[in-house]
């Protein structure tokens, strides 16, 4: 089995090349068309995969709290995907990407206050780093 670590690191590798793709992508059409374009490939591809690894199961079996969840979760990547392609198409790339990236902060932030996360010092002073890299980029 591959290491979470793994995974993260592919994240924000793909992350990184969702701002440069992204930027060029929507330079000449709205941005909520971009984002509605990206969303179908999303599905396209997500509904292959599941297809191939043959991981396909009835939604209607999904206990409610997940399903609830899931669904908030799924709202909450849709407006940050409309706000995303909106800074592209009006900002640089070097400075939305970067911006986009203080979500690791909330996400540590509401971590600790909605699942009694308790991350460490060195932890703690990552979140710091990342805070302090962002505004320095923020304030030039």
């Amino acid at each position: 089995m591959l290491d979470w670590k793994l995974f993260a690191l592919g994240s924000a590798f793909f992350a990184g090349l969702t701002a440069l793709l992204g930027k060029v992508g929507v330079q000449h059409i709205n941005s909520n068309l971009a984002t509605f374009i990206r969303t179908i490939v999303v599905m396209a591809f997500l509904g292959f995969l599941i297809s191939f690894r043959g991981e396909w199961s009835n939604p209607m079996q999904i206990d409610r709290k997940s399903m609830i969840f899931l669904v908030l979760s799924a709202l909450a990547t849709g407006l940050s995907w409309i706000c995303y392609y909106r800074a592209l198409q009006t900002g640089p790339a070097s400075l939305v990407a970067p911006i986009d990236k203080l979500s690791v902060v909330f996400a540590v932030i509401l971590s600790v206050i909605f699942l009694a996360e308790r991350p460490g010092l060195y932890q703690w002073l990552g979140i710091g780093l990342i805070t302090a890299g962002t505004l320095t980029i923020i304030l030039k």
